[in-house]
């Protein structure tokens, strides 16, 4: 059988967070005929770098300016599009945001989250696992950069 990595959906995943009047928060996002509130997430385009295309889902969805910390999690999925099963690659990314709009138009629904409401309300186990993950990575991110959670507000 020939693998055509073609045929291999590659898709960029946002773990955004902000800090909010000394409360961290987390981004969820849920589309008009989706029932399940989850990580915002991109398809990303030939030629583009995961990295990019998540920076490019905050830049023209989310209308706001955020940095990529490190890398959260991956995960494998499929689709099925045309009656076919199309392989899916998830990249997640720690985001911080850095400052932007507090309308995010390029979704139905969205919610800031405390930690705990956030990985309450989604309901895709690997997303859950990837947020638990993305908060052990900023925790190691804050060490090896030397932060505290006060100096990480840009805005």
């Amino acid at each position: 059988m020939k693998n055509n990595k073609n045929q291999q959906i590659v898709i960029g995943g946002a773990v955004l967070f902000r800090e909010n009047r000394g409360k961290r928060q987390f981004l969820l996002v849920k589309g008009k005929d989706d029932p399940d509130w989850e990580i915002p997430k991109v398809t990303v385009r030939r030629g583009e770098s995961s990295v990019r295309a998540v920076i490019r889902l905050a830049s023209e969805q989310g209308g706001m300016a955020a940095r990529v910390l490190e890398e959260a999690g991956r995960a494998t999925g499929s689709t099925i599009i045309n009656a076919k099963s199309i392989p899916q690659k998830f990249y997640y990314y720690l985001m911080l945001q850095k400052g932007g709009s507090s309308e995010l138009i390029g979704f139905d629904q969205f919610k800031w989250l405390d930690f705990a409401d956030a990985a309450k309300k989604i309901s895709i186990k690997r997303e859950k696992d990837i947020i638990k993950e993305a908060k052990e990575v900023l925790k190691e991110w804050e060490k090896t950069h030397n932060l505290k959670k006060q100096e990480v507000v840009m805005f």
